[in-house]
């Protein structure tokens, strides 16, 4: 691949964040393994993890609600409708009313599986946060990903896959760390 034209590569770039799933979190380790520059792949991974936003808000749910009583998407769907609803109030027991636009903006935000643009603006039209705090939540969030996935992905560039060991293993000290205190406060 490193022998494609510059542009080809930056329009990769740009569909693959736009793939649900993949998005921008696979998109910028691509870019980085293609030698782009990151002032130019990183708006344009974000551009294009932001793109499918207001469709999915507008018509995902309503899809889903089409799909679910159709013979060969009843099942799919139906537990799509269903993750997304039971995700949706979980999210809003643990964060709150107050609390929604914050944890949108972080559940999109912290580049982990399943966590992306996509699954958080179906899990705000869930939980029918408006359209104008969701795009901004979402937003901030890709762009917070974006910076996280830039990161880390010039971390590997540079300094080796032993610095990936390292960054999962000081991930994994906070997450313990952090149930360990929250365990011993009660």
């Amino acid at each position: 691949m490193s022998n494609l034209p510059i542009l080809i590569k930056y329009i990769i770039v740009f569909f693959v964040s736009m793939v649900p799933i993949i998005e921008l979190r696979g998109a910028i380790p691509i870019a980085e393994s293609l030698g782009l520059s990151i002032f130019i792949y990183y708006p344009i991974a974000i551009i294009g993890n932001l793109l499918p936003v207001p469709v999915i808000y507008l018509f995902a749910r309503k899809v889903l609600e089409w799909g679910k009583d159709k013979k060969y998407t009843k099942r799919f769907f139906t537990w799509c409708l269903e993750k997304g609803e039971n995700g949706g109030q979980k999210l809003k027991k643990t964060a709150g009313e107050k609390g929604l636009f914050w944890a949108l903006l972080l559940f999109v935000g912290i580049p982990i599986p399943g966590t992306g643009a996509w699954t958080g603006t179906l899990a705000a039209s869930f939980l029918d946060i408006d359209f104008k705090t969701t795009v901004k939540a979402v937003s901030l969030g890709v762009i917070l990903a974006g910076i996280i996935m830039s990161c880390g992905s010039k971390l590997i560039s540079t300094l080796g896959w032993l610095s990936l060991l390292v960054i999962i293993l000081v991930i994994l000290l906070i997450i313990f760390l952090s149930k360990y205190f929250r365990k011993n406060k009660k």
